[in-house]
């Protein structure tokens, strides 16, 4: 709304300018620096002397001129100071700001929408340290990722122009988690449409949307209404798994963390098994689970098992046993 009191203002300034101008030109035969200068005297109601002779009718058009001119200055007036004090000037300054910040990001993370499950999200990828960009229309919830100084833009994230200057084209992976099962399909099929390598995560709330979800483009579909249910039937039935499972999975300050590490061509494990490469003897860290280039799992990795390029390694360790397997990898 104030963006368009502030083009509204503008453009009455700019007419009552063009019009100043030519009707000076025309009544008068004025050259055009002097008929422009005229106008702006007037509408400024600066009191300057005038630039040539008026006829009568000039006289009647500079007085029509004084009245228009100042109720333009003082609509224009006005809306720009409503317009800084506002802080919509900032506001402008600071979306500029965040674009250029996103101009630079390439692989990044995108997280769509900061209500519970997706302030979780962004606040898990900010512990991790790794880039990010999170996509919101509510005030609120942007005023919170501006204090946690997050890469923000504010938007309705099921506009695509709102996912591109999110850089959705250019990101690693898109996590979605819109309050409705509606928005979050069309956010995952307008991404899937703009970023083909993309990795989707979506949020659902019902079961029976997970499919469609899929279809739309999502890698992954979570209902977390079922999984809270599962992770809590688990710590009554199976509590010391669970607290391990937290562990090796939600670790602050604690010892052991799961890692995915990604075999390259020139990685000096390529082509080796896991009994020659020494892994655990190297550093200490487990290999638990292998998904191959095709995408299946082996979760049980035997000895002779030989790591090709691609493979994606499921590893348990410190986070300094870790780092060390990372340094091997490559």
């Amino acid at each position: 709304m104030m963006y368009r009191r502030v083009i509204l203002a503008l453009s009455g300034l700019g007419i009552v300018l063009v019009v100043g101008t030519v009707g000076y030109m025309f009544l008068g035969d004025w050259e055009f620096i002097d008929a422009l200068y005229m106008t702006v005297i007037t509408v400024g109601t600066v009191g300057y002397a005038e630039v040539r002779e008026l006829s009568d009718l000039g006289r009647i058009f500079t007085m029509l001129l004084i009245f228009a001119g100042f109720g333009v200055m003082v609509f224009f007036l006005g809306t720009m100071i409503d317009f800084v004090v506002e802080g919509h000037l900032k506001g402008l300054l600071e979306g500029r700001r965040m674009q250029r910040r996103i101009n630079t990001l390439n692989r990044h993370h995108v997280v769509a929408g900061l209500g519970r499950v997706g302030m979780v999200v962004a606040r898990t990828l900010a512990e991790e340290d790794v880039p990010f960009v999170v996509v919101d229309i509510d005030k609120e919830a942007i005023a919170r990722a501006h204090e946690k100084d997050w890469i923000v833009v504010e938007g309705d994230a099921t506009e695509e122009e709102t996912l591109l200057a999110a850089g959705v084209d250019k990101a690693h992976s898109l996590v979605t988690a819109l309050d409705t099962d509606a928005d979050n399909l069309f956010v995952t099929f307008t991404s899937r449409a703009l970023n083909a390598d993309l990795f989707i995560v979506s949020r659902s709330t019902h079961e029976r949307s997970e499919a469609k979800i899929k279809k739309a483009g999502a890698n992954r579909v979570i209902t977390p209404n079922e999984i809270g249910g599962r992770r809590m039937a688990a710590m009554v039935t199976h509590p010391v798994i669970s607290d391990f499972l937290d562990v090796v999975s939600h670790g602050e300050q604690l010892e052991f963390r799961l890692q995915e590490i990604e075999l390259g061509r020139d990685s000096s494990l390529t082509d080796k098994s896991i009994k020659d490469a020494r892994v655990r003897d190297a550093t200490g860290a487990y290999i638990l689970a292998i998904q191959g280039q095709g995408g299946t799992v082996n979760t049980n990795p035997s000895s002779d098992t030989v790591l090709r390029p691609g493979d994606k390694l499921v590893a348990l360790g410190t986070e300094e046993q870790l780092n060390s397997l990372m340094d091997i990898v490559g």
